[in-house]
């Protein structure tokens, strides 16, 4: 907790903008799917969502987009990271369903970049990657759950 600074005024009324921006229609869409319905067991259960003409192709893009650019606020400096954890779990939801793929992501699309922000964000908070690998658990048991109802 050495490296945490003090959230600003400023960073607080950002936090309340960003969201704001998740209450839109096509945005609550996307998050409501990336949530409730993607779980990928491979990273070919990403790449398939990348695929031109699959219906969630734009709820991916919309998701992951919204929360690699919310994080960037974090890592460029106008946004204080630790609140934007805080206030913000999909953040840790998206990396807890993408991060073990990222590599492959990265390699497979040719962007070595890809979500770069939101990985340094889950890196540079010493209590989120415990959380990510927590969500990742829950999901892991959800989806087996899933299986044994014939739900998978």
């Amino acid at each position: 907790m050495a490296d945490e600074k003090k959230a600003t005024y400023e960073d607080t009324q950002l936090i309340l903008r960003l969201y704001e921006l998740r209450r839109e229609e096509k945005l609550r869409e996307a998050r409501d799917w990336f949530s409730l319905q993607f779980f990928p067991q491979s990273v070919q259960d990403v790449l398939d969502i990348f695929a031109p003409g699959n219906p969630h192709n734009a709820h991916f893009r919309m998701m992951v987009s919204y929360w690699d650019m919310a994080a960037s606020f974090a890592v460029r400096g106008p946004l204080d990271a630790h609140l934007l954890l805080e206030s913000s779990g999909e953040m840790m939801i998206v990396w807890s369903k993408l991060g073990k793929f990222i590599p492959q992501i990265r390699e497979a699309i040719g962007l070595p970049e890809y979500l770069r922000n939101i990985e340094e964000i889950i890196n540079r908070v010493e209590w989120a990657p415990g959380r990510v690998k927590w969500l990742e658990e829950r999901f892991a048991a959800r989806r087996a759950a899933g299986d044994r109802e014939g739900n998978g």
